[in-house]
């Protein structure tokens, strides 16, 4: 267990907290009554703004799969965020109404030990492995507005204000701290979380139960967190958010946490012991704790200290995987309330990757690397498989065959198939998105007026076209993102389906009837197109404005605020309707496996 020896502490400290609550403000969390109870205060009026958040990934390695997918769960989510409120691009000049960021957590001791390792500095050592993840960004297309790096003198303010927050509320104190320490974890454990394994020579050592890592007791005098205040204040906001930890399970092992006990936080340790890191204001002997320096970096990337960060806060959704949960949804809620904020206003939880059933190791030599994957299944078809097949609520695994296989029937052969054959000149000789025929394709309540070509199938498909915006809306508000693509994936095979049971390559077009048909037929499925490429925009922005440009559609109208699906069917004007379609650039979506290929040029030979 945690052992805690207080030094000069009174009472009066200890309780005597009203006399500093009054830089709370009237937002957030407050002791205002002294009685040590901290109790909500009024809300911050709602900004309309949204940012997002990455964790600040560890430059003691190299990134690899897991990393950039925290990234494309966040970018997506910012994108869709954009499109549907209609918010200028990110390279706009103008003030975003959603901003992303992202960045390096760059202290600590295992940057100390990294850099010793590979013959750098710990500056050296951050300068390129930092460099390795925005590249890795960039390739991949990261629609970022921040990328934090935490050597920076901004976050270095931010920081030592944080703390001097903090501590001028009498929410920190020195005191000697001993427990199972955990290099690898940067943190204390407790004794139910240690076991002893046998090492190299058989000899039993302490190990961390959840992760194996090795611990070490350790006792030394540091700065100390009252944690312990906060554990009734979590559980109400967790209580009375339900949404503010997602998915569900995640709460409910927030929730279990809580009904243990929360001992007091170790926020510094010894500058002879780690001196990679921003020191204690006024106390050059000690080095703040690197999850406080890391956690921080929120509130940098929306201006904090300054009043910038009003217009931005708690409007906050963090998007982290599931291995640092207790950092972020018990001692960073917890620090935010002890300095008079609210909590982050959601936290989006992931779960890990891992290589043919196994987890990622250096050890067993199966970390991905994921700009070989980028370069091997494309930008777009990698984020596609990554956010189709990532299920936040658990592990999912990785294999080659599993991604060609994914990409293949769903990109290239079902969507890049539809849109291919939709826009050959072979159906469509004159380029133009076709006239919809209301006598062929008329609405349920006029279906019985006359003879209609449509069948019941052709009905289900407009109706279940017409609902998706709002399914995949609702799935990105549940940050359930694969379940909105595999809705979207399903509508693209009824469209197929569509296409195949009308068969328009059958139809004479020299026969008045069968022409107005066929051009229904085409522009239904070109409209069915054009929300599947809408929708796709946040998962595979360029292969979405490569179908959009196909079919004709200006940025303009590639927002999401209004997607009207088929207005002709509904008696509308449809502004499509005549107009030429874009040039043909080829395949949307190239077959990975070409063995089917090889196999039928072999045949033909």
């Amino acid at each position: 267990m945690f052992r805690v020896v207080f030094r000069g502490l009174k009472r009066s400290v200890l309780l005597g907290l009203h006399s500093r609550a009054s830089a709370l403000g009237s937002r957030g969390w407050c002791n205002s009554s002294g009685d040590g109870e901290w109790r909500p205060g009024r809300p911050r009026a709602e900004s309309g703004r949204v940012c997002f958040t990455t964790p600040i990934f560890y430059v003691n390695a190299a990134p690899h799969i897991g990393h950039l997918y925290s990234a494309l769960l966040a970018d997506a989510l910012a994108r869709y965020c954009r499109l549907r409120a209609a918010a200028p691009p990110v390279t706009s000049p103008a003030a975003p109404l959603v901003r992303f960021s992202t960045g390096t957590d760059e202290h600590g001791l295992k940057i100390q030990q990294a850099a010793t390792a590979a013959g750098l500095t710990p500056s050296e050592l951050c300068d390129r492995v930092s460099a390795q993840f925005r590249a890795l960004f960039q390739e991949a297309g990261i629609s970022i507005t921040d990328f934090l790096r935490t050597t920076e003198a901004r976050h270095r303010r931010a920081v030592h204000h944080f703390w001097e927050v903090l501590h001028a509320r009498g929410l920190l104190y020195k005191g000697l701290y001993e427990g199972w320490y955990c290099a690898s974890e940067e943190c204390f454990l407790p004794d139910g979380k240690v076991t002893w394994r046998p090492g190299p020579n058989g000899q039993s050592h302490p190990v961390a139960l959840d992760s194996g890592h090795p611990v070490c007791w350790m006792k030394e005098e540091n700065y100390i967190f009252r944690l312990s205040q906060f554990r009734e204040p979590l559980r109400q906001w967790l209580q009375d958010d339900p949404q503010a930890i997602t998915p569900d399970p995640f709460r409910s092992t927030v929730l279990k946490w809580l009904e243990e006990d929360l001992p007091d936080l170790s926020v510094s340790r010894s500058n002879s012991h780690l001196y990679w890191g921003l020191p204690v204001p006024g106390d050059p002997t000690q080095t703040i704790y690197v999850w406080v320096d890391a956690l921080v970096n929120y509130l940098t990337v929306i201006g904090y200290p300054d009043s910038e960060q009003e217009a931005w806060w708690p409007a906050t959704h963090h998007i982290i995987g599931k291995d640092i949960l207790k950092f972020h949804a018990i001692y960073w809620p917890a620090l935010l309330l002890g300095a008079g904020m609210t909590p982050p206003h959601r936290i989006y939880v992931h779960s890990h990757w891992t290589v043919h059933g196994q987890k990622m190791s250096k050890s067993l030599g199966n970390v991905v690397d994921p700009l070989s994957c980028l370069d091997q299944f494309t930008v777009d078809g990698f984020r596609y498989f990554l956010l189709r097949q990532g299920v936040p609520n658990w592990d999912c695994d990785y294999y080659e065959k599993k991604v060609v296989k994914l990409l293949d029937a769903e990109l290239a052969d079902a969507l890049g198939g539809l849109l291919n054959r939709c826009t050959a000149t072979s159906l469509n000789p004159t380029g133009i998105f076709p006239v919809f025929s209301t006598s062929c394709f008329p609405s349920m309540e006029d279906i019985m007026a006359a003879p209609t070509k449509a069948q019941p199938e052709d009905y289900a498909l407009v109706k279940a076209v017409s609902a998706l915006p709002l399914q995949v809306e609702n799935y990105y508000e549940n940050f359930q993102i694969y379940k909105a693509l595999e809705a979207v994936s399903t509508c693209v095979r009824q469209t197929n389906g569509f296409v195949q049971r009308n068969a328009p390559w059958k139809l004479n077009r020299e026969n008045l009837a069968d022409a107005q048909w066929l051009d229904t037929v085409l522009h239904v499925t070109l409209e069915c197109l054009r929300v599947f490429g809408l929708l796709l925009q946040p998962v595979t922005p360029a292969l979405a404005d490569k179908l959009l440009s196909r079919l004709g559609i200006s940025e303009t109208e590639r927002g999401l605020q209004n997607i009207y699906f088929l207005p002709r069917y509904y008696g509308q004007p449809c502004p499509f309707e005549g107009r030429r379609l874009g040039p043909d650039t080829g395949l949307l979506f190239p077959r990975l496996d070409k063995s089917k290929a090889r196999v039928a040029k072999i045949h033909s030979t």
